[in-house]
């Protein structure tokens, strides 16, 4: 075993009662982390109660396992993004993360080293403080087996907003559990660029680690990624690759009409309201269609303090906290009723089976012009 400086939990989300029935039992044995801990997301949106559409008695159950998890000496975070928060792991920390976005970003991005710890798992590890000393806390596990080279002429594939998920839409779905390195994306990849193609690899596959070719901490070549050996697997991206991609997670066209817009899957992060402010200003939603942006409590609270919560207000914005759109119902419009238009590629591959949804994928600006017409627009 070796010991963890962090934790971050995804079993506060209730599931049915196993999922309280597991956290009380630790509380009774007098259960505390060892570690500094953060929450991932729950089943409610405490900050805003009438956001969620709950049972009573689920909703009473899902507070009792959120009280339950901060009573263990979790901080009440309730975000998705915990790499966004002010203190987060360092190059080389052994971390105990769930959540799978979470995790292939702390891996990939910030060069920490977490496994895919899941749901009862992650709060033994935080009460334990370590965990064993096996997969991708090891270097010698952390090399790259497949290689994905980008080869695109169409313009349209490499605009950020599309590149990022559907590139991580297609290492996942043929991937698997296998550690990629992408060759051929920009060298100047944002952090929210770099969040949107994790997550949605983590989501069509369960990729856990991937190397960027001359971007991500420990990949600044083909050889490092692989530690000079061949890769297993050499795999080329063309137009035919992304466009089969944007159509998996198309199931609306252009014109079609909408009954919601859902971002932030991830959370938002403060640079991406600051996109998103600008295309609101002076503007309102159609009266026809929800708009949701999903974010943690703690960047909320920086919003309120300024007049960014005015311009969501008037556009008829709602924000959400502590939970996510395609988990819990929030939406108006019950299963199997809504069409969605999203910029997440994580909330496009998920939602049509969790909410059973048809969905459209886009970028910030077609979503928001999406929501003023209520209807699917392409820029």
């Amino acid at each position: 075993m070796i010991p963890i400086e962090s934790a971050h939990i995804d079993g506060c989300l209730y599931h049915g009662q196993v999922s309280l029935d597991f956290a009380e039992r630790l509380l009774g044995w007098g259960g505390k982390v060892a570690v500094p801990t953060t929450l991932n997301v729950s089943s409610l949106d405490r900050m805003t109660p009438s956001n969620v559409k709950l049972e009573k008695l689920d909703w009473e159950a899902a507070k009792r396992l959120m009280d339950a998890y901060e009573t263990l000496g979790c901080k009440p975070t309730w975000t998705c993004a915990p790499y966004q928060l002010d203190a987060r792991p360092r190059f080389g920390q052994h971390i105990g993360w769930a959540e799978s976005n979470a995790i292939v970003f702390a891996n990939s991005v910030l060069g920490a080293r977490t496994n895919r710890y899941g749901d009862f798992i992650d709060i033994c590890a935080a009460i334990a403080g370590c965990v064993p000393e096996t997969g991708l806390h090891l270097s010698e596990n952390r090399f790259a087996s497949w290689l994905f080279r980008i080869s695109v002429e169409k313009e349209r594939w490499l605009v950020p907003e599309l590149l990022y998920p559907l590139t991580g839409y297609l290492i996942g779905s043929q991937c698997g559990f296998a550690i990629p390195a992408i060759d051929g994306l920009p060298t100047g990849a944002t952090e929210d660029d770099l969040k949107a193609l994790g997550a949605t690899a983590a989501s069509s596959g369960s990729v856990a680690m991937f190397h960027a070719i001359g971007v991500t901490p420990e990949a600044s070549s083909i050889d490092e990624a692989f530690s000079g050996r061949a890769p297993k697997q050499v795999v080329v991206l063309d137009d035919a690759a992304f466009q089969d991609a944007y159509t998996r997670l198309n199931t609306l066209r252009e014109g079609d009409t909408i009954t919601a817009v859902s971002l932030g899957t991830p959370h938002f992060s403060l640079s991406e309201f600051e996109k998103l402010l600008p295309l609101l200003h002076g503007k309102r939603r159609h009266a026809s269609v929800e708009f949701f942006v999903s974010t943690s409590r703690s960047l909320i609270q920086q919003l309120k303090q300024t007049e960014s919560a005015r311009t969501l207000v008037n556009f008829g914005a709602t924000v959400v906290v502590d939970t996510c759109t395609y988990i819990t119902p929030i939406l108006r419009q019950g299963r199997n009723e809504g069409a969605v238009m999203t910029n997440s590629g994580k909330w496009a591959h998920y939602a049509p089976a969790n909410l059973g949804v048809h969905v459209a994928l886009g970028s910030l600006q077609e979503c928001v012009e999406s929501a003023i017409q209520g209807k699917v627009c392409r820029c």
